[in-house]
């Protein structure tokens, strides 16, 4: 071979030689046979010397291959091609375009530090992908790949996207199936369809426009988390929703009627702690399976929508801790049972419910999230109905918070404060109390008027009127002049002390009512 360039050329196989020769042409090497069965990389069936290369002259190619022929840009593109022996290209810059279809890899394949332009691995098994600080000016393609030990990306830098669609992805000896904690990716992240056997780790990470996980499927039994990814950053939007099985429609459009739909499924812990997500996190359809001790973790997540739309998870926890969102679109059925829901500080800006939602359940959505009676939750909610001028349903959730803040007091306060409810509902129906006045102003009047009344002042008094007296006893501060004119004796004298009481009672809590509808007025 006289076009090498080093003094192994002389050495290629038939095999390589053609590889070489289509290097330099810039045109596709395909070594497929034709039959489906035989061609499957990740099938059992030996690929010969016949369609067999050794990866230290594809690394020659790459990092050190012959000039093109002339009118012709190189490039290494290999379709059913076996690949033997370690590709090692760490640190290496690569000018060429890389895309291998189909092909078989024997060992690892090594590029930490190195440099593309884009790489394309389309449907090629890869015993592990070792790609710590690589960094590439376009797109690192993967989808279809079989990865059988990891994927290793740490602090990675794709310049455009990165694709893991329907990637089947194994663990490595750490129990991660991807380390990518660090990565930065220019713009799209889409892992539609990954098959996750481990630890998605994606701590730090950061992704220029939309993460897309649509009907991936994560499983890791073997320790608390499928997916660790606290501290990612996501510019638009973080999809865990479902997919279109079989479907040639493009990421993110809506499947075609009849299409099999795949849900995005979660069986491990998933961890978005400290996410800042600039658009939405979209839980649509998603599903859950956890143990008791692993749970969906959202605690301190920013985003302008969270869209928690999936099932119920049967065990484990979901925790909202310090989240901050502006809407909140939600199911009544999606949330866990009480005691598996914290919102300890989840501050939310509207309510967007899909389907029937009525306050009773949201009041039961409130206590699922606190084991212990804290105010904070309920007064959330109640100044999110009271924005959305549902003043009613504002005022019934405060009432139920005293309810609940009730359980907490000792029997003395645990009574005084069912006396509170049964008669003004603590202040918040002031329509109430105002009836409470009225019925004690009524039987004050009827009893009254048997009283014995000798008048303080015989000289000058006005005439006995057993509804003002009743009125003056009853109202504080307004002075009808009629409580001190009369002497009282005996049970008498307690019945006015009792009416004096509890007509300041009444009328604090008629004037507390007023306050509260006039400050939202």
């Amino acid at each position: 071979m006289t076009e090498g360039t080093g003094s192994d050329a002389g050495d290629l196989t038939a095999a390589e030689a053609g590889m070489w020769q289509a290097f330099r042409n810039g045109s596709v090497y395909d070594l497929s046979s034709g039959d489906a069965a035989v061609d499957d990389p990740h099938g059992g069936h030996p690929w010969g010397p016949g369609r067999t290369v050794r990866a230290r002259i594809v690394a020659w190619l790459l990092l050190d291959g012959p000039p093109a022929l002339a009118g012709r840009v190189s490039a290494l593109k290999l379709v059913g091609v076996r690949i033997t022996g370690t590709l090692e290209l760490a640190g290496g810059t690569v000018t060429p375009y890389v895309e291998l279809r189909g092909c078989r890899f024997d060992d690892e394949v090594r590029l930490p530090e190195a440099r593309f332009t884009t790489v394309r691995l389309v449907d090629c098994s890869v015993p592990r992908l070792e790609a710590a600080r690589v960094h590439t000016e376009g797109d690192l393609h993967l989808p279809r790949c079989r990865f059988q030990n990891g994927i290793r990306l740490t602090d990675a830098h794709i310049g455009t996207d990165l694709l893991l669609n329907q990637a089947v992805v194994y663990r490595d000896r750490g129990g991660r199936s991807m380390a990518a904690d660090g990565m930065t990716v220019g713009q799209d992240l889409q892992a539609e369809m990954l098959e996750s056997h481990g630890e998605l780790s994606l701590r730090g990470a950061k992704v220029g426009v939309s993460l897309s996980l649509r009907g991936a499927r994560l499983a890791n039994p073997y320790a608390r988390l499928a997916l660790n990814a606290p501290q990612l950053t996501v510019e638009r939007t973080l999809y865990l929703t479902p997919a279109g099985v079989g479907s040639p429609l493009l990421s993110g459009t809506t499947p075609a009627r009849g299409t099999r739909i795949q849900r995005f499924e979660c069986r491990g812990g998933v961890r978005l702690d400290d996410g800042r997500f600039g658009d939405a996190v979209d839980l649509e359809r998603a599903r859950f399976t956890f143990t008791d001790d692993q749970e969906l973790s959202l605690r301190r997540v920013q985003t302008p929508e969270l869209r928690f739309l999936g099932d119920k998870p049967q065990r484990g926890k979901v925790v909202l801790s310090g989240a901050r969102v502006v809407n909140l679109v939600d199911r009544a059925n999606s949330w866990p049972d009480a005691g598996n829901l914290h919102m300890g500080g989840f501050a939310y800006e509207s309510l967007v419910p899909q389907g029937p939602f009525p306050l009773t359940r949201r009041l039961d959505w409130v206590a699922a999230a606190t084991a212990e009676y804290a105010p904070e939750p309920y007064e959330r909610l109640a100044s999110v109905l009271r924005a959305a001028g549902e003043d009613e349903d504002a005022r019934e959730v405060l009432l139920a918070k005293q309810r609940r803040r009730r359980e907490t007091l000792p029997l003395a306060g645990k009574f005084w404060g069912v006396v509170q409810d049964w008669t003004v509902a603590y202040g918040y129906r002031p329509g109430r109390a105002a009836v409470w006045m009225a019925v004690l102003w009524a039987a004050g009047t009827l009893a009254f008027a048997h009283a014995d009344h000798p008048p303080v002042n015989h000289d000058g008094h006005p005439s006995w009127s057993p509804a003002l007296f009743t009125l003056d006893l009853l109202l504080p501060v307004i002075d009808l002049g009629q409580a001190g004119q009369w002497q009282l004796r005996g049970a008498w004298q307690w019945l006015a002390a009792a009416m004096i009481l509890l007509g300041w009672i009444l009328a604090t809590t008629v004037a507390a009512g007023a306050t509260r509808l006039l400050r939202r007025g």
